[in-house]
């Protein structure tokens, strides 16, 4: 049996909201992508996310260095996937971003986990660049808030 993983992105999202459909869906474990784990939404910071998320029973751990480099977050504000996928695929062989990616899948094989950035929609997103990289073999379900 494959496990089980999820993504989501907090885009449209209010905090209240992406906590309760995480608890809904069981994610004991919430990894942030994220280069940089700060929001201009409220909630959405890396503390104040970390410590909501521990009071509603779910761990949080950060993994900034399988996070999208700025010229990629622009490349996809921009829609250009090409490059997005370009610069990402640059990002995930440097030494750190291979130890990052070999510890969440360790933690994701243990632990129902759902990762987590600011894009919506994952097949725009270095979310679904990730799980071709080194989660293929896990059935992957992407959240979005306010459809699930």
């Amino acid at each position: 049996m494959r496990p089980a993983l999820f993504t989501i992105g907090y885009q449209q999202a209010a905090h209240p909201e992406l906590i309760a459909l995480l608890k809904d869906k069981g994610i004991a474990l919430l990894a942030d992508i994220r280069a940089r784990a700060q929001s201009r939404k409220p909630g959405f910071s890396k503390s104040n996310l970390a410590t909501s998320l521990v009071e509603e029973g779910i761990a949080y751990r950060h993994f900034p260095a399988i996070g999208t480099p700025p010229e990629g977050r622009a490349a996809a504000r921009a829609g250009d996937l090409e490059t997005l996928r370009r610069i990402y695929s640059g990002q995930l062989e440097l030494p750190e971003a291979l130890a990052a990616m070999a510890e969440l899948r360790a933690l994701a094989q243990e632990q129902r986990t759902c990762l987590l950035c600011y894009c919506r929609d994952a097949s725009k997103c270095h979310r679904h660049l990730l799980v071709e990289a080194i989660l293929e073999d896990f059935d992957v379900t992407d959240l979005v808030p306010g459809l699930n």
